[in-house]
């Protein structure tokens, strides 16, 4: 009885483990697309240079 639940307990784990990763992945390039249109979108300065389009 106790490997069949070490089993199970292993499979909800990579289950889990496999989906958390995926919608990591969705992040990632949401993130991703996020950070090219604001590095396109940018405006220029008085000086006519880009400026950053964050704030840190």
């Amino acid at each position: 009885m106790v490997p069949l639940l070490l089993v199970l307990l292993l499979a909800l784990l990579l289950f889990g483990a496999g989906f958390a990763v995926k919608i990591l992945w969705w992040v990632a390039v949401i993130v991703l697309v996020v950070w090219l249109v604001g590095f396109l979108a940018r405006g220029t300065n008085a000086t006519g240079g880009r400026g950053r389009w964050y704030r840190w």
